[in-house]
């Protein structure tokens, strides 16, 4: 209580008399976030007795073109993206008591909306100690490790999107509860939360309201990965000896069909990261995940199966496919810099083969990094090659290539 209390008194002091001093140090704090190279993890902003702010920024920006992707259908597209734009924002007071409060650009057409920026990440956290903690917000729900390092921390640019397909509001995250712990001197990481989950919508399986539960487990079988809670990356460039197997699962009771027709939502992955750093400086860095995709049998609207129905407009609905997927991504970490940076070419491979209809989806990525530092600045060269039996003859196949940059501050 004497600690709320001068906390409370901290802040009215800091509102009446500091509050244009602390503006302008956060902004001078913001500055410095911005445009200075040596600040890569962000600006840090004392604001009272044990309590800080923290700020960062990421980028991810791209050039592609691919076959038959152009307004008329049979030119290849030339299209200038911005991917990611993500402002971070960090409060801590005491050792306990946080908060995390990310953007990121709304993406689409900008005509519609695109170019608004919507909540990521709105996490009220309570940190007790590091075997058991409990979040509250918006936040990446226990998954797959590719949605737990999302597209800044992965070897390959974009995002094993034919394969990882967790329920999500946006950018993979949902509204619950969870608690997370790394007990072990974090060579055990668990999690394990509720959620609001998928269709609850009218008209869809879910629409009594029932919650989904998340859960995952994996183990640092040589040094433990050096991301905060539960968060994972998919290579660390030589920091760390990694070999780390995790499983994970979603359940939500009505989670997958139509009100007329609801199905049991049910989906488990099994993932693996191995890197090591050899001899004459090489880092090669082995993922592989294998997914599973049960909708007890109904169809999910959007999910482009037959008898699937047009989503109603709604969060976290439809596109659920059951069936099988795996994953196997490779890299390496060339030694010796070459200018600024290193290079670490890298290849990956998904496939998804979907039940109900009898279809493959598959995508190859061949490609190379320029690594400048770590996963706060590189730029990224990549070939991918897409094939999927659903679409109609002729259209089964296409190229993309790719040139994206990339910046954390």
């Amino acid at each position: 209580m004497h600690q709320a209390s001068r906390l409370d008194n901290t802040r009215r002091a800091l509102r009446s008399s500091k509050l244009r001093p602390t503006l302008r140090a956060m902004s001078c704090a913001m500055l410095m976030a911005l445009g200075s190279s040596t600040a890569m993890a962000g600006a840090t902003l004392k604001i009272g007795d044990d309590a800080s702010i923290s700020l960062g920024l990421g980028l991810r920006m791209s050039y592609s073109s691919t076959e038959n992707a152009a307004p008329n259908g049979t030119s290849s597209s030339n299209d200038f993206s911005v991917e990611n734009a993500r402002i971070f924002l960090n409060g801590e007071w005491g050792k306990i008591f946080k908060a995390t409060f990310n953007t990121e650009r709304q993406g689409g057409i900008a005509s519609a909306g695109g170019d608004s920026i919507r909540v990521m990440d709105a996490i009220a956290q309570f940190e007790f100690d590091p075997s058991f903690n409990l979040w509250l917000g918006r936040m990446l729900p226990p998954s797959d490790r590719s949605n737990l390092h999302g597209p800044f921390y992965l070897a390959a640019w974009s995002y094993p999107g034919v394969v990882s397909n967790y329920p999500n509001i946006a950018v993979g995250r949902d509204n619950g509860a969870m608690i997370w712990g790394k007990p072990m001197g974090g060579k055990l990481v668990y999690s394990l939360g509720v959620f609001n989950g998928h269709n609850s919508a009218a008209t869809l399986s879910n629409q009594s309201d029932k919650v989904l539960l998340a859960g995952r487990l994996h183990v640092n079988l040589l040094d433990v990965e050096p991301p905060p809670a539960h968060y994972l990356g998919g290579t660390y460039y030589g920091s760390k000896d990694v070999l780390s197997i995790g499983i994970a699962g979603n359940h939500q009771k009505d989670g997958a069909g139509t009100a007329a027709a609801p199905g049991d939502l049910k989906i488990w992955s099994i993932d693996a990261l191995f890197e090591k750093k050899l001899a004459g400086g090489f880092v090669p860095a082995l993922e592989g995940a294998y997914y599973k995709y049960d909708l007890d049998g109904k169809v999910d609207c959007g999910s482009g199966e037959p008898g699937a129905i047009a989503c109603p407009g709604a969060d976290n609905v439809g596109g659920q496919v059951a069936g099988k997927a795996y994953m196997v991504s490779a890299a390496l970490l060339l030694p010796g810099k070459v200018g600024w940076g290193q290079f670490q070419p890298f290849v990956r491979y998904q496939k998804f083969d979907r039940d109900l209809s009898a279809t493959t989806n598959k995508a190859t990525d061949v490609g190379v990094n320029y690594i400048i530092n770590g996963s706060n600045a590189k730029v990224s060269a990549m070939y991918t090659k897409f094939d999927d039996s659903r679409l109609p003859v002729g259209r089964q196949s296409s190229d993309r290539f790719l040139i994206g940059v990339q910046l954390q501050y």
